[in-house]
């Protein structure tokens, strides 16, 4: 495929209907980029990034932050999605993965992602911002996707809470919209946000938690799943580039320490700082982590009962 027929491709979502049109997808970006890029440019601060730069079918654009040590090319690519696939049915089937099949979850799901991403960074400059939403709006798809392939029921959509005055009087409805709503027997179990980034993002997602706890009288689950946080960043030299954290340490101890913290927080990208302090690690994880064992442990746990609120899914609203 040209670069002009993969833009053609992931500017309709229609085209990214299940986990396999992602993975063809995908497929076919890493087979172009094997002989279609004008260059490799290789972050100056961090070596394990690297950007491509398209040649001029593509306005010789550069891409987002690549991580090389989690991206595949298409050779590896061709391998890891049947060990991805083995381990999406050992967990449909309710069973643990092997161990090894880790990296390959965490990688095939970043790599899916950043081709998408890398391919939308080669429309027009006028266009980033269609370019972000597209973006954004197919990681929440991907997410979703994996989860409804485990056999759980998972949609995004409108949740319609009550609001009760004292003595349980139901006031008014309030809207919240959320990414995942995941359910299990008719009981609403987990709200999950899923972003590309929590640049600008962290702070909803903690007051999300917040506002609905204290709506509802519940402490139903939040979780958040984040691609990755690293963005471009120009150097004093001519092309060359590093890159620079949008992850917010900080705001993060602060909310989770003073606020509430959450359920869950996964990246496929984990920063170092992440791993290395001890909050933070204590309260952020990978995204095989999710899958493996935390999804599981909080579908055991009590829910709300779908009844007591109206679920406008994604379906429903017509995305």
């Amino acid at each position: 495929m040209t670069l002009a027929d993969l833009l053609a491709h992931v500017t309709d979502k229609e085209h990214f209907q299940s986990v396999n049109d992602y993975l063809t997808f995908c497929a076919r970006y890493l087979d172009y980029v094997q002989t279609g890029l004008q260059a490799r440019i290789v972050s100056q601060n961090e070596r394990q990034y690297e950007f491509f730069q398209y040649r001029q079918e593509g306005s010789f654009n550069i891409t987002r932050p690549l991580n090389t040590s989690l991206m595949y090319d298409a050779v590896a690519f061709a391998s890891a999605t049947q060990q991805f696939t083995q381990a999406l049915q050992q967990l449909k089937d309710r069973e643990r993965p092997a161990e090894t099949l880790r990296q390959s979850l965490i990688r095939t799901i970043y790599t899916a992602q950043q081709s998408i991403g890398a391919t939308l960074d080669a429309l027009p400059a006028g266009k980033s911002n269609q370019a972000r939403k597209l973006n954004g709006d197919l990681f929440e798809r991907l997410i979703r996707l994996l989860i409804v392939s485990l056999g759980i029921d998972c949609v995004s959509g409108v949740v319609q809470v009550p609001v009760k005055d004292a003595q349980g009087v139901k006031l008014f409805d309030a809207s919240y919209q959320h990414d995942l709503l995941i359910s299990q027997n008719a009981e609403l179990k987990v709200i999950g946000s899923v972003k590309t980034s929590s640049k600008d993002r962290l702070d909803k997602v903690f007051m999300d938690k917040f506002l609905y706890s204290r709506l509802t009288d519940t402490a139903l689950p939040h979780i958040a799943i984040f691609l990755n946080d690293v963005q471009r960043k120009k150097t004093k030299r001519e092309n060359e580039y590093g890159v620079s954290a949008t992850f917010l340490p900080g705001h993060f101890k602060a909310y989770t320490i003073k606020l509430n913290s959450l359920d869950g927080v996964y990246y496929c990208d984990i920063r170092p700082n992440i791993r290395q302090d001890a909050l933070l690690s204590q309260h952020i994880k990978t995204i095989d982590h999710f899958f493996y064992s935390d999804l599981w442990n909080l579908l055991e746990q009590p829910g709300q009962a779908v009844a007591e609120i109206a679920i406008a899914s994604e379906t429903d609203s017509n995305e």
